[in-house]
């Protein structure tokens, strides 16, 4: 599915005692939608910023010109990730959140809708329609090297078409574009029947998607992404999944928490040989 990404928006007339206006996301916004982040103890940089405005579109709210509430849409073919939801905590309990999410709604046109939502969203989110899927585990903290069972070697850029296929046939999701952002600055890792990417994010590195045709080899590759990242911090988020969740562990990753995922206006999707794993992020699904 092809849609203008590049439509704005439509302007938002309701006030607060603070007048607010709700404007389209653009780079410009970044730095004051990152002091917003870190309000909210998210540990996204202003390049992790960037790299999700690259596949996305978006609304911020704006109070007097400064940055109060944000939410982008990411567009990857049928399906649209709504991600970085967030209101300034002086301007929550006024239905900020509420406009901000009819905002990108409407950007997602006809699309299926997922998100990760936080305890704090959840309800909004079920008003709105969207019901539970599942849960997301993180798990984060110093990493330990680890040993894989399965060979697993470096890829390039060139693979990312592969990879793309093999990321599609396992969520429905078209990431073609966001792989290849991603590949700019990631280490890839390649199984037979499976992928990795690490990249640099927030504290440190963060391993995702992990995509395998079974768990063995998802387990190798995070075990690849440990020994990669020995010593240093290392984020990796999944459903629950016990090989998995052990694996994390044994690699120095504590869980500290996640996430509900849900969707809205699903459609059916058919049975495919890949996994996903772990999530390319909270907010890409």
């Amino acid at each position: 599915m092809t849609a203008d990404v590049s439509r704005p928006p439509s302007p938002s007339t309701q006030t607060s005692p603070e007048t607010l206006s709700l404007v389209a996301f653009t780079a410009d916004h970044i730095s004051g939608a990152h002091r917003l982040s870190q309000a909210a103890g998210w540990p996204h940089r202003p390049q992790d910023w960037e790299l999700l405005l690259g596949t996305s579109v978006g609304v911020v709210a704006l109070s007097r010109g400064q940055v109060v509430g944000t939410a982008l849409c990411s567009l990857f073919g049928d399906v649209a990730a709504l991600n970085m939801i967030i209101v300034d905590e002086q301007m929550r309990g006024r239905g900020l959140g509420r406009r901000l999410m009819t905002e990108v709604i409407a950007l997602a046109q006809s699309r299926e809708m997922r998100l990760c939502a936080t305890t704090d969203g959840l309800p909004l989110y079920q008003k709105l329609g969207f019901v539970k899927t599942g849960t997301v585990m993180q798990f984060q903290g110093i990493a330990k090297a680890g040993t894989p069972a399965h060979r697993i070697e470096l890829g390039t850029a060139a693979d990312i078409a592969k990879l793309a296929q093999m990321d599609h046939d396992s969520n429905g999701m078209d990431r073609h574009g966001l792989l290849m952002q991603i590949a700019q600055d990631a280490r890839i890792l390649l199984a037979q029947n499976g992928f990795a990417l690490v990249r640099p994010f927030g504290r440190g590195y963060v391993v995702g998607p992990i995509v395998a045709s079974d768990c063995t080899v998802a387990l190798s590759l995070l075990a690849q992404a440990g020994t990669l990242c020995a010593g240093q911090f290392l984020r990796v988020d999944m459903a629950p999944n016990a090989a998995m969740e052990q694996q994390a562990v044994g690699l120095g990753l504590d869980y500290v928490g996640g996430g509900t995922t849900m969707v809205h206006s699903a459609r059916p999707r058919p049975v495919s040989a890949f996994t996903t794993y772990a999530i390319a992020a909270q907010a890409l699904g």
